[in-house]
């Protein structure tokens, strides 16, 4: 069960079909992207890399990332990507703790992950991929496929690590299938000549949905800027057909709020998955007015990958179905092949609407953490994966997300859920984003505080805040305080960091 045969498949069955693309110009065929992958693999087995052997890939996005993780299968090697813009230390303590052997990075990196490399005793060569070494590799002799079982492991995912050092997600040559499987059951059919577009980095959401792209040789489409500019994504999607991508939800709302996001052509595009964080229902609706309904929400995290609860293309068009706005509040059901519950404390089931942790079952949960055999235990006691967001489980089956079990607000012993505030908040015009986090209390224990960023141009007063709230929730959970912020805290990946919220309040 080779994840690489989805590479020697598309080679052998569409060699003329383009692979990749930088922006609008061909970087590769798949005929000629089969055999790098192959040289590839053969340059690491070269090199004395065993089976089994971890390959780290620090990029930004570009071509070569595809060709490294494939010829890492190819070899029956384990690929370790690693989000490029992380710290310095963040970056070391992934190649140690990974004990990487090679460290395929690109030019922006050289020097800064060489110097770290000097440090990790595993790491044996940093390879940049605009290295004449590197192209050696790539053109080399290739090699046959090596075996892989469905149970070893081929990605290692570091968590984004919002708090305490990220942990190794194992993902094995089975997680990962049943992962691309789900796509194509679920989402989207992919057809050859379609595109993916990657605005986000490759080293988590959208290099994953690289492998149902790639097993049906659609084109891998990377942005000249190499990361994510609104202005290309409409360029692109403007210049294809059948196009999708991957975008967090600030990226969509950053997409929508660019001058040029109401050129974008909705009959070029196939889908846009979006997740990674709260998409709040007011831009949901606002995305759907501009493109249709081409929106697909996944609800997921890296122990999972981008696989556990989805809301179709199809639920978000049914605007006259009497559930639609509950719908559009929630993540959508149970995937293909995952199962799903809601528990309390004990790990026992809640009953339909009460809220608790959310926990998931099925071929796409991770098989542990790296070297870490107690958080292990610790996340999937009971045979089901503890994902750590609480949410609530209808009678129909869909999952209301509340927020991460860490983030929830207890006042006056009642639990207070920030998203359901921060959703009320950005029903306001002047509201751009929002971020509700507690802070201590010597009556109530917490008390709510959100941190607001305006609109350019626009201000709201407290007082017709408050009043909002009052009009939506209940009054013990309106924000006894409004900070007015330029932007929020975010980590590499979209994700607002509330914990460097709540450091500001303590400051």
């Amino acid at each position: 069960m080779n994840l690489a045969a989805f590479m020697r498949h598309a080679a052998i069955a569409e060699s003329e079909r383009e692979a990749v693309c930088v922006g609008d110009t061909c970087w590769a065929t798949y005929g000629r992207l089969g055999a790098r992958t192959a040289a590839v693999a053969a340059a690491l087995r070269a090199r004395g890399c065993a089976p089994g052997a971890r390959i780290a890939i620090a990029m930004t996005n570009c071509p070569q990332f595809f060709e490294t993780l494939f010829g890492t299968w190819h070899a029956g090697l384990v690929a370790v990507p690693i989000n490029a813009k992380l710290h310095p230390s963040e970056l070391a303590w992934i190649l140690d703790h990974s004990g990487a052997r090679i460290c395929f990075v690109t030019p922006d990196l050289v020097e800064g992950i060489a110097g770290l490399a000097d440090d990790v005793e595993t790491v044996e060569a940093v390879v940049s991929v605009d290295d004449p070494a590197y192209e050696a590799m790539a053109t080399g002799p290739g090699m046959d496929m090596a075996h892989a079982e469905p149970a070893d492991p081929a990605w290692l995912f570091y968590t984004s690590g919002t708090t305490g050092r990220p942990k190794g997600a194992i993902l094995t040559h089975r997680v990962l299938m049943a992962m691309t499987m789900a796509y194509f059951a679920d989402i989207d059919h992919v057809a050859p000549g379609d595109a993916l577009v990657h605005a986000a980095p490759v080293s988590h959401g959208s290099g994953l949905y690289s492998l149902s792209h790639v097993a049906k040789a659609a084109c891998n489409v990377i942005p000249e800027s190499g990361h994510f500019a609104p202005d290309e994504v409409v360029s692109i999607v403007n210049a294809r057909e059948g196009v999708s991508f991957f975008a967090a939800p600030t990226m969509l709302t950053r997409l929508m709020n660019a001058p040029g996001a109401g050129d974008m052509n909705p009959a070029h595009l196939k889908t846009i998955t979006y997740g990674g964080g709260p998409m709040y229902v007011a831009d949901l609706r606002r995305a759907l007015e501009m493109w249709g309904p081409r929106l697909y929400q996944l609800f997921a995290q890296g122990e999972a990958p981008m696989t556990v609860t989805g809301l179709s293309q199809r639920h978000h068009a049914m605007v006259e179905h009497p559930r639609y706005d509950d719908w559009l509040a929630s993540v959508g059901f149970p995937r293909t092949g995952v199962e799903v519950r809601v528990v309390d404390g004990n790990d026992a089931d809640l009953p339909p609407g009460e809220p608790g942790e959310i926990l998931a079952r099925g071929d796409v949960v991770m098989a542990g953490y790296w070297r870490d055999p107690e958080a292990t235990a610790r996340t999937l006691r009971g045979g089901w994966l503890h994902m750590g967001d609480a949410g609530a489980l209808d009678a129909t089956g869909f999952v209301t997300l509340k927020d991460r079990i860490r983030d929830m607000i207890v006042s006056g012993g009642s639990n207070v859920y920030p998203r359901e505030i921060e959703e009320v908040l950005l029903r306001h015009e002047a509201v751009l984003e929002a971020s509700v986090v507690g802070r201590p209390h010597p009556e109530w224990g917490e008390e709510v505080v959100a941190f607001v960023v305006e609109r350019e141009g626009l201000s709201v007063e407290d007082a017709a805040l408050d009043r909002l709230c009052l009009d939506h929730i209940a009054r013990f959970k309106r924000p006894r305080c409004y900070v007015r912020v330029d932007s929020l805290p975010k980590n590499n990946y979209g994700k607002v960091l509330k914990t460097a919220l709540r450091e500001r309040l303590a400051a």
